[in-house]
């Protein structure tokens, strides 16, 4: 075995390179526009003991999934019941599966001279699992059981031989079952491809150094993280947040030179669809520490070793069973941006104003007018970032918690689903003036072909806007509004199966982000500049800027 670091460099650049093929593979296999095109997954290679060794492309809120299921997969499953061969599927949050029913893990142990060496993963999200509403995601929902099929860490294979009775229960218990049975074996090549390239590289360096390269990219992670808290002032850093429906979010930051505790206890019970399990919770709080500590160095299990999060059994960050959890998304993207506005607040200059901060899950479907086959689609939306000292807010992308996703096109919408694209532009809404302004959010318009569709979607900052830095001005607000064609129009937040008829126009609208300094000081280049690319009304400019 060689400790030579230059092969350590190498095996470790390589797992990320075999993390990005499972990506790739699994992206070009799907059948659904949520993971092909909208990439609503992820993939890792992780060590024997289920930590994350190598993260490949993806949402950065999966990442942090793939270890917690294999650890959940590993405390059903004893190390001795695990077999070459094997393939692992849970996405019950209840069993290692985290977030909500609709997000399948598929796990599969690598083996190599008779002794677990490693664990491939993946994530992708599945338009449909059944439960009481199409799309699977109900804000109405009060128990798990109504989401969904539930998955609780199962084989899919057995020492290479498939479990026929899973599959067909799978197949069983969706609307869509083409378009599932397309992504679940997706999910299994992405699988294979990580298998293949783990043991080719064992064969190529040997087991022990292959395992010595990993244990040694985790330490290098720790060390980063542990010098950056070391010249953090350390402290005890309270915060509230009031939330759109009145709740009141609160989270305690005690930092030391060695460890960052993030104390949840005392907040709201939890209740409907809108909580989070108690291992989503920490991805949420993991995503915010790295972003604060060391966000340019390598994400993996060592990252993460300092963070201690405190949870309250019952309560949205620590849902019991049988709680729901369809909008958990919502809960942990509240926590994030939560945590960082926290950091914000305690270490001024650090972080940029407000951002949309809303996955915006927008979920619409029903008969296609043109094949009378049901379709679902299910989008996440973009929204404004926030302005930072010396900078405008990136416009039309997706939140920090959900990154390195795409908006599905207007051209695959319309060929796939039953609804016309009418509309993609800026929200010219009024909100995040500053000297630097915050980034625009969207406002796209859905119009309908056919009768008895429907349209569900769980949207946070409805009421409560990104917030401004320095007298910078508050963003704008995150809604849906359907205007019906006899003129009546309806404003929601959170709904479900919501009837939409030929002709009725769906129109979404993300928020712009938060400006940073006060909008008098804007150059007026800039103003003009805002002006003609309708970021900004003449009759806004006037009234925020004094010109138009």
């Amino acid at each position: 075995m060689t400790h030579d670091p230059v092969t350590f460099d190498i095996i470790q650049n390589a797992l990320e390179a075999i993390a990005d093929e499972m990506f790739v593979a699994q992206r070009k296999a799907s059948m659904s526009a949520i993971i092909y095109e909208v990439l609503d997954l992820s993939s890792s290679i992780l060590d024997p003991n289920g930590d994350i060794a190598a993260a490949g492309a993806g949402i950065p809120a999966f990442i942090g999934v793939l270890d917690k299921a294999v650890k959940g997969i590993l405390r059903k499953f004893p190390v001795d019941g695990v077999r070459p061969g094997d393939v692992f599927a849970s996405n019950d949050p209840y069993y290692g599966g985290v977030t909500h029913l609709n997000d399948m893990v598929l796990a599969a142990p690598v083996f190599a001279d008779g002794r677990l060496v490693a664990w491939v993963a993946d994530i992708a999200h599945w338009n449909d699992v059944g439960g009481n509403v199409p799309g699977s995601m109900s804000s109405e929902a009060t128990e798990i059981f109504q989401e969904g099929v539930r998955i609780p860490a199962v084989k899919l294979f057995a020492e290479g031989v498939p479990n026929q009775a899973v599959f067909d229960i799978l197949y069983v218990n969706t609307r869509l079952p083409d378009f599932l049975k397309g992504d679940l074996w997706a999910g299994i090549a992405g699988l294979r491809i990580g298998e293949r390239r783990v043991l080719e590289l064992i064969e190529k360096y040997g087991t022990d150094t292959y395992l010595a390269a990993v244990a040694d990219y985790m330490d290098l992670g720790e060390r980063r993280v542990r010098a950056a808290l070391r010249r953090l002032p350390p402290g005890t850093y309270d915060f509230s947040e009031e939330q759109d429906n009145g709740a009141v979010h609160r989270l305690r930051l005690v930092i030391t030179p060695d460890k960052f505790i993030v104390d949840l206890r005392g907040n709201p019970r939890q209740a409907g669809s809108n909580n989070s399990s108690r291992e989503g919770t920490e991805i949420a709080l993991q995503l915010a520490f790295k972003n604060f500590t060391d966000p340019e160095g390598p994400g993996n299990g060592g990252c993460f070793r300092p963070l201690e999060v405190i949870t309250e059994p019952g309560t949205i960050f620590h849902v019991v069973e049988p709680g729901a959890l369809g909008y958990y998304s919502e809960v942990e993207i509240r926590l994030f941006d939560m945590t960082l506005r926290a950091l914000a607040h305690h270490f001024p200059g650090v972080v940029p104003a407000g951002n949309f901060a809303s996955i915006c899950g927008t979920v619409m479907g029903g008969k296609h007018p043109d094949t009378g086959r049901h379709y679902t689609i299910v989008e996440p939306q973009v929204g404004g970032w926030g302005a930072w000292d010396g900078n405008d807010g990136p416009s039309g992308q997706f939140s920090g918690f959900h990154g390195e996703t795409f908006n599905c096109p207007a051209e695959i919408a319309e060929a796939r689903y039953g609804m016309f694209v009418d509309q993609v532009a800026l929200n010219s809404e009024p909100g995040g003036e500053g000297q630097w302004r915050g980034g625009k959010g969207i406002e796209v318009h859905y119009r309908v072909r056919g009768d008895n569709n429907f349209l569900s979607l769980g949207y946070t900052r409805s009421r409560m806007p990104p917030w401004g830095v320095a007298g910078g001005n508050d963003g704008s607000l995150n809604y849906v509004e359907l205007r019906r064609t006899d003129g009546r129009v309806e404003r929601y937040a959170f709904a479900t199966n919501v009837v939409v008829n030929t002709g009725d126009v769906i129109r979404i609208v993300t928020a712009n982000g938060g400006g940073y300094g006060n909008p008098a000081d804007r150059h007026a280049a800039d103003i003009a500049r805002d002006l003609r690319n309708d970021y900004v009304s003449p009759a806004r400019a006037r009234e925020v800027y004094g010109i138009g």
